[in-house]
C-alpha cells in the first residue's frame, strides 16, 4: 500500500512531552471558553497546525493556575494517524510554531496502558520572592514582591516544618469530605535565589523550595502566605503549628500571588 491510501487504517499511538512555559500572560492550563488565552489551548491550537487534524488529545500530568509559570512538566498525547510519528521531526516542528513563551524539551513513546494523571509523581515548586526596595518591573512575571521587611530567619524555621506526611486539611483550597488532604513533604526551604539570575533582579533575592508528593489546587501558594505572615511576625510559629495538624480545622485565607509560583520539576520516575 502506498503511504497515502486512503484505505489505511489510524492507530492509537502514545508519546510523552516535556514542556516548559512562562505562564504570566496565560490564564492557566486548562482550556476555557470565549477564546481565554491558556497553555492548553495554545498546544491544542499548534498540534492542529503541525497534524493538520484534529485526531488527537492532549492530558496534563496536572493543572497550573492563572500566571503560575512550569520549567518541567510532562503532558501525554494520544494520536491517531496512519504512519508511525516521526518524533525528532515533530519536535522541531512544534516547537517552530509554537509561541516564544512555550517550549517543548523532548518527546518519548509510552503505552496504552499509561495514565500521567495517575501515575506516581514528586513535584517540585519554587516560589520567588524579594522584600524591601521595590524591584525593576522586568521581574514581575517571576517574582513577587514584599513592600515590608521579612523576618527571613524566622521564615526558614518555619519552612522546615512543612517537612514530613501531615494532614494538610488547612491548606488545601475547599476541601470535600472525600478529599485525601494527607500529604508527604520531601524538602523544605528558604535561601537565597542563585537559581535564577538576571541584570535587572535585586540583589537579593529568595526562593522557597519544596519537593512532594500529593499537592493540592492553592497549596503552594496558601503555604507561601502563612511563610509571608511568619516573616511579616503576624502570627508566631506556635500558632503556625496548628495549622500542620489537620484536625484542628483552620482556615487560611492568605494566597500567595501566583506569580512567583513554579513547577520546576515533576518525576515521572517512581513506581
Amino acid at each position: 500500500m502506498k503511504k497515502n491510501d486512503p484505505f489505511l487504517q489510524l492507530s492509537r499511538q502514545y508519546f510523552l512531552i516535556k514542556l516548559q512555559y512562562l505562564g504570566f500572560r496565560f490564564h492557566g492550563w486548562q482550556q476555557q471558553p470565549n477564546d481565554i488565552p491558556t497553555v492548553e489551548r495554545m498546544i491544542n491550537r499548534t498540534l492542529r497546525f503541525v497534524f493538520d487534524h484534529n485526531d488527537f488529545k492532549v492530558v496534563a500530568a496536572g493543572r497550573t493556575d492563572s500566571k503560575v509559570s512550569v520549567n518541567e512538566t510532562w503532558v501525554e498525547l494520544f494520536l491517531d494517524a496512519k504512519e508511525p510519528l516521526n518524533q525528532e521531526h515533530f519536535l522541531e516542528q512544534f516547537n517552530l510554531n509554537l509561541p516564544s513563551d512555550i517550549r517543548a524539551l523532548e518527546i518519548k513513546k509510552t503505552t496504552a496502558d499509561f495514565n500521567v494523571i495517575q501515575h506516581p509523581k514528586i513535584k517540585e515548586y519554587i516560589y520567588l520572592f524579594s522584600h524591601g526596595e521595590k524591584f525593576h518591573p522586568f521581574c514581575a512575571p517571576l517574582m513577587v514582591y514584599m513592600k515590608d521587611e521579612l523576618n527571613i530567619e524566622l521564615m526558614q524555621q518555619a519552612a522546615q516544618m512543612f517537612v514530613g506526611t501531615h494532614d494538610y486539611w488547612s491548606y488545601t483550597y475547599k476541601p470535600k469530605p472525600t478529599t485525601n488532604t494527607i500529604c508527604t513533604i520531601e524538602s523544605a526551604v528558604i535561601e537565597e535565589n542563585e537559581m535564577y539570575t538576571a541584570n535587572f533582579f535585586p540583589e537579593i533575592s529568595y526562593v522557597f523550595r519544596v519537593r512532594g508528593s500529593g499537592f493540592k489546587r492553592y497549596q503552594i501558594r496558601l503555604m507561601m502566605g502563612i511563610l509571608f505572615d511568619i516573616g511579616h511576625e503576624k502570627i508566631s510559629l506556635d500558632e503556625y503549628k496548628k495549622t500542620l495538624i489537620g484536625s484542628n480545622r483552620i482556615h487560611l485565607s492568605h494566597v500567595a500571588p501566583p506569580s512567583g509560583l513554579q513547577l520546576f520539576k515533576t518525576d515521572l520516575t517512581r513506581q
